[in-house]
């Protein structure tokens, strides 16, 4: 696969309000469920798959743009190297393969669940995070305040979640978004040209898919 499906349901990150105090992880991230509620950014995601027998691990960098807006939407345009689209519309999650010309469509409640995608454009509190995740304040690194956000349903692929919140000119950004899953991939997102509370096209999350394409619902 050429975006693994895990990396590609979790992505997001937008630079919190003014109004919040550059504090610990978790007090970012309560702030940033709560008061964002619109954005937009580029992201580059470098996937990191296990070598086997003993081989170096290998890495893809894949760039492209993010945009959400809460509750339950969000859409990824993968552009370099290959050009995929992920957009959840609130009821269906749809992934858009250009080079296969395949989509699939699933149920978006049963796809999310306990991933990213909670902490991007779902939870409106902390407390709703809590009840899917167990939450820890990790130690500031690379200029970043961390939280590790770990599913306690260990029954799907996701391992462990950790955020990393930077001081920027409007207050505390989720800069960084770290994934680990059940098969020892990892897999980093950076975000930048971060716009907060945007406003975004009406058809932003709207999906149709392509004449021709092959539609997989699952």
């Amino acid at each position: 696969m050429k975006t693994p499906i895990a990396a590609a349901l979790t992505a997001a990150a937008l630079a919190l309000p003014a109004a919040c105090v550059w504090a610990g992880g978790l007090d970012s991230l309560e702030q940033f469920v709560k008061n964002t509620r619109s954005g937009k950014a580029d992201f580059t995601q470098v996937v990191t798959t296990p070598g086997k027998d003993g081989q170096t691990p290998r890495a893809k960098t894949q760039t492209g743009s993010f945009a959400f807006q809460r509750p339950g939407k969000f859409r990824f345009d993968y552009r370099k190297p290959f050009e995929q689209t992920i957009v959840a519309d609130g009821q269906t999650l749809w992934l858009y393969d250009a080079d296969l010309n395949q989509v699939t469509a699933r149920q978006q409640a049963q796809a999310l669940g306990s991933t990213p995608a909670a902490i991007i454009a779902a939870a409106p509190d902390l407390k709703a995070l809590e009840r899917d995740f167990t939450l820890t304040e990790e130690p500031g690194q690379d200029g970043q305040q961390w939280v590790k956000a770990v599913p306690k349903t260990r029954d799907g692929q996701l391992q462990a979640i950790r955020v990393g919140f930077r001081s920027g000119a409007k207050g505390a950004e989720l800069s960084t978004l770290e994934i680990a899953d059940s098969f020892g991939q990892q897999s980093v997102l950076t975000f930048s040209n971060i716009d907060i509370n945007a406003p975004l096209p009406a058809d932003s999350f709207q999906f149709k898919p392509p004449a021709g394409a092959d539609v997989l619902r699952q």
